[in-house]
């Protein structure tokens, strides 16, 4: 089964001026992570402002993004909801748009117990042969995929990786510790990436690398050829950058910064808001420091 990569960029979803989805604006973005670092794409999650984009908009990103890389990197679809049978039919429509592969976050607000987030995820895999990434983000689900679900889910064939976004490295190593050699777990947060590679990580689903795709798949490689000093090196780096680009909810800061560097994203739907000056200020020095401005 494919794999997906080491560098997975978490794509903005970019805005005209009026907020509909720019297509055109997609397609370049895309072109631009290939050439810059990004080995695949995942399209309309967190990053992409999924809550606020129609399936007929998603869909039509997910195409998209398929025809503008060209098979230069993975191409992974948001297809998850709360709603098991909403995400079995949109995952089986995402499928036939030509993507490679299905993110599928943990259903939020509903608060499932184990055995329910097992049974979802489970419905989902079935529904198509495409392999699929869980995303536990316990910050904006409510709800934390146990380590030992996490390995149930290994089970099933096309379940393949987790991004993880606990934050917890205790559980990221319990779950390198229950599954296969082969599952491939995802640092979700760009400041531990480095750690989750020392307890066992595959790589990242990156925000930061929409700006230091190059340098985070430098630091990646380094860390995999026993060179753990650079990589070190590389991380206290961009670590400043990493954490202003979180200094309030993703994705205004990652579209703020584009914006800034010519790379015209346009802004962000409501309920999101743009940034304070104090915000803009921090992150102009961060990106300034990076040699970004």
């Amino acid at each position: 089964m494919k794999k997906f990569g080491r560098v997975l960029t978490a794509m903005v979803t970019p805005f005209t001026k009026d907020l509909q989805v720019d297509y055109e604006g997609a397609a370049r973005l895309a072109q631009y992570l290939t050439e810059n670092g990004s080995d695949g794409l995942v399209v309309a999650g967190t990053t992409g402002e999924s809550p606020t984009l129609t399936h007929e908009e998603k869909l039509k990103l997910f195409s998209t993004v398929v025809d503008a890389v060209g098979g230069k990197a993975a191409v992974i679809a948001g297809t998850g909801s709360n709603n098991t049978q909403e995400s079995v039919e949109f995952t089986r429509q995402a499928a036939k748009t030509g993507v490679d592969g299905i993110l599928l976050v943990a259903p939020y607000y509903n608060k499932p117990s184990q055995e329910g987030l097992f049974q979802h995820f489970k419905a989902i895999a079935a529904s198509c042969e495409l392999p699929m990434m869980l995303y536990n983000i316990p910050g904006r689900t409510s709800v934390n995929i146990q380590p030992a679900t996490v390995a149930r889910l290994a089970q099933i064939p096309n379940i393949v990786a987790v991004k993880d976004a606990t934050g917890d490295l205790a559980q990221v190593t319990e779950v390198r510790r229950l599954t296969p050699p082969d599952f491939a777990i995802y640092s979700g947060d760009d400041a531990l990436t480095l750690p989750i590679l020392a307890v066992g990580g595959a790589g990242v689903v990156s925000v930061s690398s929409h700006l230091v795709g190059k340098q985070i798949q430098e630091m990646i490689g380094a860390f995999f050829a026993g060179d753990v000093a650079k990589a070190a090196q590389i991380n206290q780096q961009i670590f400043a950058l990493n954490k202003a680009l979180f200094i309030t909810t993703n994705p205004v800061p990652v579209k703020t910064a584009l914006n800034l560097v010519g790379r015209n994203v346009g802004g962000v739907r409501q309920p999101l808001w743009p940034m304070s000056d104090a915000e803009l200020e921090v992150l102009k020095r961060e990106m300034h420091n990076a040699g970004l401005m």
